[in-house]
């Protein structure tokens, strides 16, 4: 029986792994600032004691370091570490706050660092466990008006390939899962604005559930990146290895991009 640390998981992707996890018997710490939100997933957890919920701010590293601790006296072993809280703020080049930029690079950045730096110190010694970083396909090309998103996600992507190498040596397994555009919150009205057009150029957000089954797959074969779906994936590896070659392609996509979220919005394209 299995042991997972969740972040993020008070909703979306966070909420919808922990939701099945502990569906299938396994046991999950669960952790987001929003508690309220935590509490709805005593209902999927076969016994009140395989679900353990609290807060937590994944950019404070020290409260990374009080709650390892707590799983270390409280459990077993420590199977898999799930960094899965993100924040998106679409914003142009010259009109982002300050704030914007403190909040993503500290959340998907940072607090993702913190999470695998914790994790480690506690699984090396014992030369056993997984590490699953949530990235974004935004970590593999880039995204015309949310710069910041995507050099967070950049910046995730790139902690997590390198400490692979470094940990697989140590027993300790890590795995960045690099979706699209995911029918989260995190695309919620606030975030139907132009500056996301690319966010949108898709067929549409892919229904988090097939996150979820990428989160099972890197548990079972433990690959080093998962990116999806597989046609953006191709698409998003040829703009980043040529992204002088694609501005073209990029006007294209966000002119699609536009159209869809007028349609979803009911505004006339920007």
């Amino acid at each position: 029986m299995a042991h997972h640390l969740i972040t993020g998981a008070a909703s979306g992707i966070g909420f919808l792994i922990a939701q099945t996890l502990l569906r299938r018997g396994d046991h999950v710490w669960a952790v987001d600032l929003d508690v309220a939100g935590l509490s709805k997933l005593q209902v999927h957890a076969s016994s009140p004691a395989h679900l353990r919920t609290g807060a937590l701010d994944v950019r404070d590293a020290e409260a990374w370091e009080r709650l390892m601790g707590d799983i270390a006296a409280q459990w077993p072993q420590l199977d898999t570490v799930m960094n899965v809280a993100g924040v998106l703020r679409p914003e142009y080049v010259g009109q982002t706050s300050t704030a914007s930029i403190h909040l993503q690079i500290d959340v998907n950045t940072k607090g993702l660092i913190f999470g695998t730096e914790a994790a480690a110190r506690l699984m090396v010694p014992r030369r056993h466990g997984h590490i699953i970083n949530i990235a974004s396909i935004a970590g593999v090309s880039p995204v015309p008006g949310c710069a910041i998103y995507c050099a967070s996600k950049f910046a995730a992507r790139g902690y997590s390939l390198s400490v692979a190498q470094e940990l697989r040596a140590h027993g300790v397994k890590v795995t960045a899962i690099c979706p699209d555009a995911v029918a989260t919150p995190m695309l919620g009205p606030d975030n139907l604005r132009p500056e996301a057009a690319m966010i949108f150029s898709g067929s549409g957000p892919m229904p988090p559930d097939k996150v979820v089954q990428a989160v099972l797959k890197a548990m079972n074969k433990a690959p080093v990146e998962i990116i999806l779906p597989g046609w953006r994936a191709l698409l998003a590896k040829t703009a980043s290895l040529a992204p002088g070659l694609t501005s073209s392609v990029f006007g294209l996509m966000i002119w699609l991009g536009r159209r869809r979220l007028a349609r979803t919005t009911g505004q006339p394209p920007h």
